[in-house]
């Protein structure tokens, strides 16, 4: 869970640095699409992994 938290974050990073450097929309868009991918993968993975029992 740590791993999916660290990908977030440089995701959030990515694209504000996208937004804020003229230029570089084109890394907003990237990171907006890979944080969600991410967190959905995450939310995924979490679900998945409450759901059993050991």
């Amino acid at each position: 869970m740590t791993f999916v938290l660290v990908l977030l974050a440089i995701w959030l990073i990515l694209s504000i640095l996208g937004l804020v450097v003229k230029g570089l929309f084109w890394l907003f868009i990237i990171a907006a699409i890979l944080f969600i991918a991410t967190a959905i993968w995450g939310w995924v993975k979490r679900k998945t992994s409450s759901g059993t029992s050991h």
